[in-house]
């Protein structure tokens, strides 16, 4: 049985780091949220016979970034292959304003803003309940999951509290297609790197339609750690 993939203040700072480096913003309000939507920066859960969602979930938190949806049917046929059963997802994308109520019910809760906040809220995290799931099923995730993170394409905290997988998935899970002639030209003409390398992810800017004038909301790195739980009307293995 594998170890526990237990948190650390590290790993959190890390998921912070990186989605700054990834140029994710977090997302404010629902108005936000809908507008990401929209513009498909968001993507729905890959819901399925092997991935079900948590049924207290709002409609609207049922969203997470598209490399993130990757992982999950990934996450997921691979489980469902091996167990013939399914993974639950007990929290996806939240909001500042969902995160910030969150902290006047439960003083366990992360902060909405500020140095450290839940990864939660660029859409790029998720959480499995364990929930459910046997000693073997556990013990597969971990040997499953800690490959991935050990190549840093993924982040995992495992918690007890919440009884979840918290997982924060980056943008190099999924591997960037090559460059065709045609582009590598374009790129060339155009002062960009030409094929040879990582092209930097841009810096994600709200649509148009989003709150103006508040610019770009970046994670930073943290001083301390807390962790996140559910508002008592909505009952799911929420993590960080």
């Amino acid at each position: 049985m594998p170890p526990p993939m237990r948190g650390s203040l590290d790993s959190l700072e890390r998921q912070n780091e990186k989605a700054d480096d990834e140029g994710l913003e977090r997302i404010e309000d629902e108005d936000d949220l809908a507008d990401r939507i929209a513009h498909k920066l968001l993507v729905p859960v890959p819901a399925s016979a092997a991935l079900t969602v948590n049924g207290n979930l709002p409609e609207s938190h049922r969203y997470c970034r598209p490399w993130t949806a990757r992982f999950l049917a990934d996450l997921a046929r691979a489980h469902a292959a091996q167990f013939h059963g399914s993974l639950e997802v007990s929290s996806a994308v939240r909001t500042v304003a969902y995160q910030k109520r969150l902290m006047t019910v439960n003083g366990n809760a992360a902060a909405a803003e500020g140095d450290v906040v839940s990864p939660h809220l660029t859409g790029a995290t998720i959480d499995i309940a364990k929930s459910g799931l046997t000693r073997q099923e556990i013990g597969w995730m971990r040997s499953w999951l800690l490959p991935l993170q050990s190549a840093g394409k993924i982040d995992v905290e495992e918690e007890f509290q919440q009884a979840c997988f918290h997982i924060t998935v980056y943008k190099n899970y999924v591997p960037r297609k090559p460059m065709n002639s045609a582009a590598r030209a374009g790129a060339g003409q155009s002062g960009t790197e030409s094929g040879t390398g990582p092209i930097p992810a841009p810096v994600e800017t709200a649509p148009a339609s989003g709150q103006p004038g508040t610019g770009p909301k970046k994670m930073e790195p943290s001083k301390s750690k807390q962790s996140d739980a559910d508002a008592p009307s909505v009952v799911t293995a929420q993590g960080q």
